[in-house]
């Protein structure tokens, strides 16, 4: 195992390519292949082999370094970018990686991350919750964020754009409204029952210097909806608390026509809303677009 990684070290020191801003994947898979080779080498029984495993080290630590700076560069540039009004074309741009015409190559199946959601998270930054998380009360979903590539499909499904107020029910730290408002310009609203997650949107929505995206810390069921056209659930509740929305966001759409977004498990109680009608093909672990009637 020290000689795979010893080659892998020199294979990524003599690619300088890696270093090219548009590589990030190429750079982070280089990292979890480090990481992987860490991880299931043995440790060193001799001397000698203590003394190798040293240098190879230090090689791996100043490689590994050196990624992770031109990671940080990136996403530096892009968050200037975005206080500059700028930021939408970059983000949509790496959200191309999953057309196929562009990345014949590139599919990911299911609710899982990948490396458009490292970048995500560096860009908006949050910094480390200050004070504890609160238990979940009953019929709450452990927070999970949205995988990046659903909040682009988010964006695109739904059309959603500068005219649009975009409600996210169960916003944790913020990623669907913080993107959403610097790609499209819409207003976008979150709403979250733990302050910790909402007071850490809120300041990453502060550092990028977003006027039009809002956190309220708020049990959903005390919300004011009246403004939202379109609304996202990436599962945040379950049982009682999901009936209650659902009736409330059936309450709006008896006022207007709303767009409803839904995630994971939630998706198949929303598909029984008679009110409700799904846009497009309805696909298991991929995001559904309903819209009222």
């Amino acid at each position: 195992m020290m000689g795979e990684l010893r080659d892998l070290v020199s294979e990524l020191e003599q690619d300088r390519s890696l270093y090219e801003p548009d590589q990030l994947r190429r750079r982070l898979e280089a990292l979890d292949r480090i990481e992987t080779c860490l991880f299931h080498m043995p440790p060193p029984q001799s001397e000698a082999e203590i003394a190798r495993a040293s240098a190879l080290q230090r090689r791996v630590e100043a490689i590994s370094a050196n990624l992770e700076v031109a990671n940080h560069t990136l996403y530096q540039e892009i968050r200037a970018e975005i206080r500059r009004g700028e930021g939408a074309k970059h983000l949509l741009d790496w959200a191309r990686i999953y057309d196929p015409a562009v990345h014949a190559d590139y599919q990911l199946n299911g609710v899982g991350y990948d490396y458009l959601d490292a970048l995500v998270t560096g860009v908006l930054k949050f910094d480390e919750p200050a004070g504890g998380i609160a238990e979940l009360a009953p019929e709450m979903v452990f927070y999970q964020p949205t995988p990046a590539r659903f909040i682009f499909d988010l964006i695109r499904c739904s059309a959603l754009n500068e005219q649009d107020v975009l409600i996210d029910l169960g916003s944790g730290l913020g990623h669907v409204p913080l993107v959403a408002s610097i790609c499209t310009g819409a207003r976008c609203i979150g709403i979250e029952i733990e302050g910790v997650y909402a007071d850490c949107a809120r300041r990453s929505a502060q550092a990028l210097e977003l006027k039009r995206v809002t956190f309220i810390q708020q049990d959903v069921r005390l919300a004011d909806l009246s403004e939202g056209t379109v609304f996202y659930l990436y599962t945040p509740f379950k049982g009682g608390v999901l009936r209650t929305v659902l009736d409330m966001l059936k309450h709006e759409a008896s006022k207007r026509e709303i767009r409803v977004c839904t995630l994971g498990p939630c998706t198949d109680a929303v598909l029984q809303e008679s009110w409700l009608k799904v846009e497009g093909e309805q696909i298991v672990d991929q995001l559904t677009l309903f819209r009222s009637v």
